[in-house]
């Protein structure tokens, strides 16, 4: 995520609360692994790019105070509407912030889907000025997702295999809304004033789950940035409500 060439997050989970059971698409599993919602799909009225671009917005209007991706605040932070995002670990540049072994406990509302990126990085002319076209910021996020390795994802011990190859996903360049106490600033990479900005681009792996069912479920994923020094792992502990 952001310029985030150096802030990572790796995993969110959108949770997309059904609008009709035509709009969502089939979940996939068998020898692939987990049920999933493939990257081709139109989830829920939205593209995958669309959905990455959505939970971009989402990150990036929280306050740090309450950031869930701080740890600051609960998975129900900044979450209305039919989706809920989730996500990895937001760092300072070049600290070391815990971002292996990091556990979160979560309670779901029932009949929710699951989006998150499980490696991501974002760009935009708010922290790069001198990239004026999207085009420019495509390919310098393109470029750090390119040296991602170890990506991994398991729902409750079962893996999806070929994260890379199967569920690269660029967004569609979108704007976001950033409050004065903003993740921007706190990273690192400001300081920044609040306002709305535009464009921003998003590349990253990302993974749709249908809804889980009641009770209890594990999300574990991570990768690593090289390049950075940079690597995340993060387990999600689920409550799922009836």
């Amino acid at each position: 995520m952001g310029k985030h060439m150096w802030v990572v997050v790796i995993a969110v989970l959108v949770i997309v609360f059904g609008l009709l059971a035509l709009a969502v698409p089939s979940a996939k599993a068998g020898d692939d692994g987990p049920k999933v919602i493939t990257p081709d799909s139109v989830a829920y009225g939205r593209t995958f790019g669309e959905w990455s671009a959505a939970w971009n917005q989402w990150a990036d209007s929280i306050p740090t105070a309450e950031h869930p991706l701080f740890d600051n605040g609960p998975c129900s932070v900044g979450q209305s509407g039919p989706v809920w995002f989730l996500g990895g670990k937001f760092c300072a540049l070049n600290t070391t912030c815990g971002t292996t072994g990091v556990r979160r406990f979560c309670t779901l509302p029932a009949g929710k889907a699951l989006y998150f990126p499980v490696l991501d990085v974002e760009n935009s002319t708010l922290e790069s000025p001198a990239l004026t076209q999207i085009a420019d910021l495509r390919s310098n996020v393109e470029s750090a997702i390119d040296a991602a390795t170890n990506l991994f994802c398991e729902v409750d011990g079962a893996p999806i295999p070929h994260l890379k190859e199967r569920f690269r996903v660029q967004s569609s360049a979108f704007g976001f809304t950033i409050p004065s106490d903003n993740f921007f600033t706190a990273v690192g990479e400001g300081p920044f004033k609040a306002g709305t900005y535009f464009p921003a681009v998003d590349d990253g792996v990302y993974v749709m789950l249908p809804p889980l069912s009641h009770g209890q479920h594990v999300i574990h994923f991570g990768g690593a940035f090289t390049i950075y020094n940079f690597t995340l792992d993060i387990t999600y502990y689920f409550t799922v409500a009836k």
